[in-house]
């Protein structure tokens, strides 16, 4: 089990996890699918607990959050419109300059090859993002 956070709250994690059971209809297993397809992809990946309950995934950068409501599990990435999505998983927050989201309503399935690459690409630019801003500026 990982400690607790330094304010002695139980771990990220665990919140996550209690979070899925206390769903307790067809959210909580899909939300935990979907948290499995990001550890998949992403190794290494940190989860956390923000916004007074809301499951985030982080790994240079907030990839995406897990929100649970009513009629849908919504999977919100936070520079989605700057990721490819060839097979246009995004169905939720397409307006904005930044964000996009995957409703996923009960008995929808979701590619997960296609979900395992958003992941992917969602790591490579919060990495290349970092590593352009620790770039030291040309000497002239």
């Amino acid at each position: 089990m990982p400690p607790p956070s330094p304010a002695g709250n139980p771990p990220a994690s665990t919140l996550i996890d209690q979070r899925i059971a206390d769903l307790g209809d067809w959210r909580g297993p899909v939300l935990a699918r979907m948290r499995q397809l990001i550890h998949e992809a992403a190794p290494g990946v940190v989860e956390e607990w923000k916004w007074m309950g809301t499951p985030v995934w982080s790994l240079g950068g907030i990839l995406c959050t897990g929100e649970s409501y009513k009629a849908a599990v919504k999977l919100t990435f936070l520079k989605g419109a700057s990721l490819p999505d060839p097979c246009r998983l995004f169905n939720a927050s397409l307006d904005g300059n930044a964000r996009r989201a995957i409703d996923i309503h009960k008995g929808q399935e979701v590619d997960a090859n296609a979900f395992q690459a958003l992941i992917r690409a969602a790591v490579a630019l919060n990495t290349a993002q970092q590593t352009t801003a620790r770039k030291p500026a040309r000497a002239r």
